[in-house]
């Protein structure tokens, strides 16, 4: 079965094709606050896609840009002693973004290309689109003329008639037409931008952030433009995936298929996917409304497998809701895939698993979940079904050790033996299909490493014990709490405690 994905230009399901490496570009992010679990939304399908082709036998070329020139940057200035620039706060977050890319696991992109490093390719492609006849100047300003362009409103579905105004008020003078669109702006930020996005008091003097010579004087890219101008510097022309959040749809992707395709006179992406909102409190997760849980605060509390299990609960192209259910979920998918995963490779490194038994069962299961994990993600990324083709795993794993567990302990088959074949089938498909696709990080615990933190775990909980012995019951819960913080999972029963790493 080839892949098929939800392509919001041809506004249906269609087969992917590519030809060669897939280029794949994602719309980043503007670095002008932490990342929170809405941005990582889309870094997590754009991963898993990223992943997926791979594992398909494609290479992938995966840009994503970032962008660290914007009003909401330039609003912060002065907010702390260190940001004296737009660029101070620009590097500031651009760090806490790839903090958290790296918390979450994601492979990296190519490049992650700046707009600042790209001012003179946005002024390039501005002049081609004047030249062309789809752009022109105004004020030191220039504008892009969407009725030059015969296709412009084919992504987002809109008739041009229809369009309301874009840009801020003090554009609508100079343009031609209400819905032109800014591709260059004459001078800095405007105090009046700068202060409604700004989050402190600017005093006398408002920031205008950085500008650039260009050939209409010194102004600032527009914020559509540069994102045209960074993929096709380092992906060609026409890319073979466009993907971003769907809020983006419109005017942003309208506007770059526009004057990408105006100035190239080629298709600007074969392939456009958007990935629904995330929602918290019932509404959009996002900063400026306050409903948001950072990224880092998120991987501390649930760890990165949760987070990711999460994610993989809803398709990439519905809104997803962040709530207690949701997360509880999470936590249980990924409790009993990890638990199954390290008891499946505790038996497979036994003494007591033989080159000569074969559990067909077992084996089959492997080769079912194999072939219906493949299914659920050639079916449009369908990570749901995905994932409950590897707990499907997890019941032939489980079933298959306790029959052999309990053979030994009732005494019906005291030479009982695991399927060492079976479980190595097993691990792989849990390495291959939830490491490698979808990104989980599963750590055996049967490595010396964790041998002996496991004798160190131990040696807590003798300790305990005789705290507990001797009625000093509030240091025992302490030494509990201790170990739970490090992520060692305890639990008391009648022969005593017993522990596990979560």
């Amino acid at each position: 079965m080839s892949l098929v994905v939800t392509d919001t230009l041809a506004d249906e399901r269609v087969e992917f094709t590519a030809d060669g490496d897939v280029t794949l570009y994602v719309c980043g992010l503007t670095v002008s606050d932490d990342p929170h679990l809405g941005h990582a939304r889309l870094w997590f399908h754009a991963d898993v896609l990223h992943r997926w082709l791979e594992h398909l036998g494609h290479d992938v070329r995966h840009v994503e840009n970032v962008t660290d020139v914007n009003e909401k940057i330039t609003a912060r200035v002065g907010e702390r002693d260190e940001w004296a620039a737009e660029r101070d706060v620009a590097e500031t977050f651009t760090a806490t973004v790839f903090d958290a890319m790296r918390g979450l696991n994601l492979k990296r992109a190519e490049v992650y290309p700046r707009v600042t490093e790209h001012v003179p390719e946005i002024v390039d492609l501005v002049e081609t689109l004047i030249e062309r006849g789809y752009a022109y100047e105004s004020n030191g300003s220039v504008y892009f003329d969407v009725t030059q362009f015969d296709e412009y409103g084919k992504l987002s579905n809109q008739d041009l008639d229809a369009l309301e105004a874009q840009g801020e008020p003090d554009e609508r003078s100079e343009k031609r037409n209400p819905s032109d669109f800014a591709l260059w702006k004459a001078d800095g930020v405007s105090e009046t931008a700068a202060r409604e996005h700004a989050k402190h008091e600017h005093g006398d003097e408002t920031p205008a952030g950085e500008t650039w010579a260009s050939p209409w004087g010194e102004g600032r890219p527009g914020w559509h433009v540069e994102c045209s101008a960074m993929s096709t510097t380092h992906l060609g022309d026409t890319l073979d995936v466009h993907m971003g959040g769907r809020d983006l749809v419109f005017p942003h992707h309208e506007n770059e298929i526009a004057q990408s395709e105006a100035a190239t006179g080629e298709p600007f992406a074969r392939h456009w996917l958007h990935v629904g909102l995330l929602a918290m409190d019932g509404e959009k997760m996002s900063s400026s409304i306050g409903n948001f849980w950072t990224v880092p605060d998120a991987l501390d509390e649930l760890g990165v497998n949760v987070v990711r299990t999460f994610y993989a609960g809803a398709a990439y192209r519905s809104e997803q809701a962040l709530t207690e259910e949701t997360i509880a979920e999470a936590e249980e998918r990924w409790e009993r895939l990890s638990r199954t995963y390290d008891r499946a490779v505790e038996a497979l490194d036994s003494v007591d698993a033989a080159a000569k038994t074969a559990d067909e069962t077992l084996r089959g299961g492997v080769e079912t979940a194999r072939d219906d994990f493949a299914a659920a993600m050639n079916d449009d990324l369908n990570l749901r079904e995905a994932t409950a083709a590897l707990l499907d795993l997890t019941d032939a794993v489980n079933r298959h050790v306790d029959a052999v567990d309990d053979a030994s302990a009732d005494g019906t088959d005291a030479a009982a033996a695991y399927d060492y074949r079976g479980l190595r089938e097993a691990v792989e498909a849990f390495e291959a299909l939830g490491g490698d696709v979808l990104g989980l990080q599963f750590e055996s615990t049967s490595d010396g490493d964790v041998d002996l933190a496991g004798e160190l775990v131990e040696l807590v909980l003798d300790v305990r014990e005789a705290e507990r012995e001797a009625g000093n019951y509030e240091r025992a819960d302490e030494l509990r709490d201790a170990l739970q913080e490090v992520g060692v999972e305890i639990e008391d029963g009648p022969d005593g405690a017993t522990y596990r790493f979560e």
